[in-house]
């Protein structure tokens, strides 16, 4: 029953094409299957929720609720605010959904955040009249703030990282800092006990179902390409404390029964390997059973993965790139090729699987380049690997750098993705069209993935280990309908 007197904010991942993943990196339908959750809006709703006023969470593609079933269950709820997620791939749909609910709630505000509305805000207010504010970049105390601010009548001027439309001009309140102290939000699983359903997500390389969350914020390496990090969390790290973490795992470990694993999807959990160690031990020292995985930078001690391994690591997300030190160094990295191979080595070594991240198509990258990449992953020997072009967002630096060069291909929004949601490649090198580019990728594939030794090794590891049997089968079950059907 709603609280009386208070308003009502519906934060909404507005419906778009079957399984668009909304909430990851390269926003899109995968090969895999793969589902991310929303946990920047899931974050966000709990900062609503702290205020007490009336909150409904709507997360569309996760549950396969098309427009209609959204809007009857805005009616049910009477939505004063609704905030809305946007992606580049799904910005004029997200748009077109925000026009519709106008008409079914003429006197409600409208506000949209995420990675597109923050790299492209005067563009995005240019879209739809209806469109009253953006919270840019972080944006959980934005969003908590616009919410009292209209309960209370008040003008949105003073609420930091807003901008807003007031008659005809569109005004930019000043930068929000990022949070400081993130102990402070509300626990994203308890967001999710109340909102979604874990069964809806899927992530290939964790065992199924998982629950994803954070445990600290912002990157320092600053990648070139990294969406998130440029347009969300920022450069500066901010971690949760061990204890904070802990007690979280803990809930989850009591009110999810039927949860396989947690995944850490911070940009980079090992980032402070001593914090890392004490998390793990205080794993070990609370009984925290379920496997995790977690994103990691391709540099990291074996003494690490070691403690890593004990305190239930199953696998490690590690953004290789490419095997051509010209390209890492383009990319910003600061990393050596070396350091990938001494890093397969020591996971190896460790006993921690890890999925492989591959992109071609970087600054200056010919085709021999791209060969060298894939020799790279198959001498590495990742658990699991993705192969694909370099996906350039509004709010990169490679975008800007992609567009100056004349190497995008296309600024039409709806090119990101191929009609059935798969991701399009929007750029050219010097001697690959993007054709020539996702071909190269789906070739890269079945090298990978088809060879006897790494067909063998998945056999022997699933009869013997039951949930990785399961989690191979789910995965592979979508992604052979693509080995041999071309992208393009």
């Amino acid at each position: 029953m709603k609280k009386r007197d208070r308003i009502s904010v519906l934060m909404l991942n507005a419906p778009f094409l079957k399984r668009y993943s909304r909430g990851q990196r390269n926003p899109g339908v995968t090969r895999s299957d793969t589902m991310y959750y929303p946990y920047w809006m899931s974050y966000a709703t709990g900062a609503v929720e702290q205020t007490g006023v009336n909150c409904m969470f709507i997360d569309a593609p996760g549950e396969g609720w098309d427009y209609g079933e959204v809007e009857k269950r805005a009616i049910e709820f009477k939505p004063d605010l609704i905030i809305l997620d946007t992606t580049t791939p799904s910005i004029y749909n997200d748009i077109e959904v925000l026009d519709k609910l106008k008409v079914k709630f003429p006197r409600a505000k409208f506000a949209m955040v995420g990675t597109h509305a923050t790299a492209m805000v005067e563009e995005t207010f240019s879209f739809s009249p209806n469109l009253d504010y953006i919270a840019r970049k972080e944006f959980d105390y934005t969003c908590r703030d616009l919410a009292l601010s209209l309960e209370n009548g008040a003008k949105p001027g003073t609420i930091e990282g807003l901008s807003w439309r007031e008659g005809d001009k569109i005004v930019h309140n000043p930068e929000r800092p990022l949070i400081e102290n993130l102990d402070e939000l509300r626990f994203v699983s308890r967001v999710y006990k109340n909102h979604l359903n874990i069964w809806n997500y899927f992530n290939p390389d964790c065992l199924y179902p998982n629950i994803t969350l954070l445990t600290g914020r912002g990157c320092p390496y600053r990648c070139s390409f990294c969406l998130f990090v440029h347009t969300i969390s920022g450069f500066k790290v901010r971690l949760r404390s061990v204890d904070n973490v802990l007690e979280e795992l803990e809930y989850i470990q009591n009110t999810f029964p039927n949860a396989q694993a947690y995944f850490f999807e911070d940009d980079l959990f090992t980032i402070n390997e001593r914090r890392c160690v004490e998390m793990c031990e205080g794993m070990m020292k609370r009984g925290i059973k379920l496997q995790w995985n977690a994103n990691t930078r391709a540099k990291l001690s074996l003494e690490t993965m070691r403690v890593m391994k004990k305190a239930g690591c199953h696998a490690l997300c590690v953004g290789f790139e490419t095997g051509n030190q010209e390209i890492i160094d383009a990319y910003g990295k600061r990393l050596k090729v070396e350091d990938y191979y001494k890093f397969a080595s020591n996971a190896h070594k460790a006993g921690i699987k890890f999925h492989g991240a591959f992109i071609v198509g970087g600054p200056g990258e010919d085709r021999r380049m791209m060969m060298n990449t894939l020799k790279m992953a198959m001498k590495i020997k990742p658990d699991t690997a993705q192969f694909y072009p370099l996906m350039v967002y509004p709010g990169t630096p490679e975008y800007d750098r992609m567009k100056e060069m004349g190497l995008l291909v296309t600024e039409d929004y709806n090119k990101w993705l191929t009609p059935d949601g798969l991701h399009n490649c929007i750029i050219r090198t010097v001697d690959s069209s993007p054709e020539e580019l996702i071909r190269f990728c789906d070739y890269s594939r079945r090298r990978f993935y088809l060879r006897p030794s790494y067909l063998f090794y998945k056999a022997w590891q699933g009869l013997f280990d039951a949930q990785e049997r399961r989690r191979t089968i789910k995965a592979f079950k979508v992604f052979v309908k693509h080995l041999y059907r071309p992208s393009i």
